[in-house]
């Protein structure tokens, strides 16, 4: 084995069988490792998974025989992301906090922890892979091995200094394989299901979380086509493009018994468009801001790539004509449900090169 004893690596615990391994592949591999578990989350509710977490983490780290620490970052998610994400709802779009918490806790606050405690890099659990290019001499996001559970699309935002200091040990693993190692180590949590819902918040009902912070503002829920009235929403900050569930419709008159789909928030009438007609959520085009590149600078003014324009759907071809600070984005077939406020992320090949938010 390689002696890497003499490198000091923080690995980011965050309870979870992913972060767990990531940190047991370190000390396999014979670097110095240190554990430290974020709260940054904190409420009465028992939706609240961080007590739990942090056991879990703490147990991890005891089981390896590495030092743990904990840290509360609950202010600076605050801060740097939550208050973000409720303005963005109160706009009636649907952000995704977990890519800002990517850029401004885990390799942000969390990072800069890291090298208070003299670690030279940050590991999470993150199923992404790092790569140097050596003609360009700039670091590189690539899509892992276990691309059903690649999660470039949450790391697209982050910088070359960022990506410099990051590690991630699963890049090379399956899912299974991790489950495998964790039990064949004698992690408690092995078996542990993987985290869902709002970043460090946990599984929630969406809408009654929100209805915590963002008054309601009922109006018509309306048929796209007859612009008939059937029934009333909450606010449209409580619904997004594509939603299916939840809706408080059905058995309406003179409409087949099928499945309804909000195709639009009207905010000038506060109107909740509804439709059984699914085509009405395909569209070939986007236009996106707040552009992000992982090399520093975009590939070109007018570029051909791949895109997700959210997490877990499918890369597909486009065209990205860049005009200042805006990205026009054509499809060469029509996407669904292209939703404002979530995250279009560009790849050429397996290479993650950036994205933006679609306005």
């Amino acid at each position: 084995m390689k002696n890497n004893s003499k490198y000091r690596i923080a690995v980011g615990l965050s309870g979870g069988v992913d972060s767990s391994v990531a940190a047991k592949l370190l000390v396999d591999q014979g670097y110095e490792v240190i554990g430290i578990f974020m709260r940054n989350w904190e409420d009465d509710s028992p939706q609240c998974t961080a007590p739990r977490d942090a056991l879990d983490a703490e147990r991890v780290a005891k089981k390896l025989g590495i030092p743990f620490h904990e840290v509360n970052f609950a202010k600076e998610y605050w801060n740097e992301v939550f208050e973000y994400f409720l303005e963005e709802n109160k706009r009636g779009r649907t952000p995704n906090p977990d890519i800002l918490c990517n850029v401004y806790i885990k390799f942000g606050a969390l990072l800069e922890k890291a090298k208070e405690l003299g670690c030279e890099l940050l590991a999470t659990g993150h199923y992404a892979k790092k790569y140097w290019n050596e003609e360009t001499h700039q670091w590189e996001l690539h899509i892992p091995a276990d691309r059903t559970k690649d999660q470039t699309y949450f790391l697209h935002a982050l910088s070359q200094a960022q990506l410099a200091s990051a590690l991630f040990p699963l890049e090379d693993l399956e899912k299974h394989d991790v489950r495998r190692i964790a039990q064949e180590t004698g992690f408690a949590n092995a078996e542990k299901k993987d985290s869902t819902g709002i970043c460090f918040i946990g599984e929630r009902n969406y809408s009654e979380f929100l209805q915590k912070f963002i008054k309601k503002s009922p109006g018509n829920i309306t048929e796209a086509d007859t612009r008939k009235v059937l029934g009333e929403h909450m606010g449209l900050s409580f619904y997004t493009i594509g939603q299916r569930k939840e809706l408080g419709i059905g058995g309406v008159k003179d409409f087949p018994d099928a499945p309804w789909f909000v195709v639009e928030k009207n905010f000038q009438s506060n109107e909740l468009v509804v439709s059984q007609k699914e085509d009405k959520l395909l569209a070939d085009s986007l236009s996106a801001e707040n552009l992000t590149w992982i090399s520093g600078k975009s590939p070109a003014e007018k570029f051909e790539c791949g895109a997700r324009i959210r997490y877990r759907s499918d890369v597909v071809p486009c065209t990205v004509t860049l005009q200042k600070d805006t990205a026009q984005v054509t499809f060469k077939e029509p996407v669904r449900a292209i939703t404002p406020g979530q995250s279009i992320v560009f790849y050429n090949g397996d290479v993650c090169v950036g994205g933006g938010e679609i306005q």
